[in-house]
């Protein structure tokens, strides 16, 4: 039977989705990820590290270097060798 959650750490990670343009499921993976990488098992040390990488998305996103934006238009600019490749019908 799976373990009922805290609604802070569900809330905390619903906010790092919405920030990152992620989905829940992802943004709780990427905690699982940095909690492992750092050896941690209890559930307050995750909620600690959810809301250390929050800040720090955050922090990128008030810079306006990580907002869904910039990455669409980094995505969408030419690179210097395809500026003037047209595709044919």
């Amino acid at each position: 039977m799976p373990t009922i959650e805290d609604h802070a750490y569900v809330r905390i990670c619903a906010q790092l989705a919405n920030c990152l343009s992620i989905s829940i499921a992802a943004a709780r993976r990427k905690v699982d990820l940095a909690a492992a990488k750092e050896g941690v098992k209890d559930f307050s040390g995750r909620k600690l590290i959810a809301e250390r990488l929050l800040k720090a998305a955050n922090s990128l996103v008030d810079k306006g270097e990580d907002s869904t934006g910039n990455q669409l238009d980094n995505l969408l600019e030419a690179l210097a060798e395809d500026e003037n490749f047209m595709v044919e019908d």
